[in-house]
């Protein structure tokens, strides 16, 4: 008999150990009830739409960049204005040196040509002067011996 009242008295202490645990699951339970989420399909859409929303907006932004970028790639020149400009000026400079220089040439090329005809023409009136004058001739030829 002793060992029946242990045996109850064992199973007591269980059935009061296995009610206590009971009892804790039932309060773990609701909590986890409290504090579970409902999964749903309207917050996976919502979630999902705003970051759809978002990337659309982001994509967007780089697609507008990319335009802007492409615009001004199309607008891009080689040379800057000012370097344009600079080089007019340049060639405008350059072309009026070399009209002057062409024109200072040309004009030196007819003055040595007249002095040209000059001197011919003086040297024919001295030769026509001498041919009129030979005693004045020999006289002339006569100081160039002596002179040389």
């Amino acid at each position: 008999m002793k060992k029946l009242d242990e045996i109850m008295e064992l199973m007591t202490d269980e059935m009061t150990d296995f009610k206590l645990a009971i009892l804790k699951l039932q309060e773990l339970s609701r909590e986890i009830e409290k504090m579970s989420i409902p999964i749903s399909t309207e917050a996976l859409d919502k979630n999902l739409n705003a970051f759809l929303e978002k990337q659309e907006k982001n994509d967007q932004l780089k697609d507008d960049i990319l335009k802007n970028i492409d615009q001004k790639l199309k607008n891009a020149r080689l040379m800057p204005n000012y370097m344009l400009l600079l080089f007019g000026i340049f060639g405008i400079l350059m072309l009026g040196l070399l009209g002057y220089f062409k024109s200072s040439a040309t004009k030196a090329a007819e003055e040595k040509f007249e002095m040209y005809q000059m001197m011919n023409s003086e040297s024919e009136l001295f030769e026509n002067y001498l041919l009129e004058n030979p005693e004045i001739k020999n006289g002339y030829y006569q100081w160039l011996e002596e002179n040389k």
